[in-house]
């Protein structure tokens, strides 16, 4: 298939999606004052992911017997 070919039967397809969304209402519109709420909590998940995954796992262990 030829990549002019495949471009354009993507268009097609995107054009058809968003016009059966927006007749189902599906389309999800965007409080502007809910979105620092939302990137703030966003990132604060993000942070907190990555606490967790770079803290050391050797906290708490103890040595095995005969060591």
């Amino acid at each position: 298939m030829h990549p002019e070919v495949h471009l354009l039967l993507h268009e097609q397809r995107a054009a058809a999606l968003r016009r059966e969304a927006a007749m189902s209402g599906a389309v999800a519109t965007r409080d502007p004052e809910r979105a620092p709420l939302r990137n703030r909590l966003g990132w604060t998940l993000v942070e907190l992911g990555l606490r967790l995954a770079t803290t050391p796992a050797v906290r708490g262990r103890r040595p095995a017997p005969g060591m």
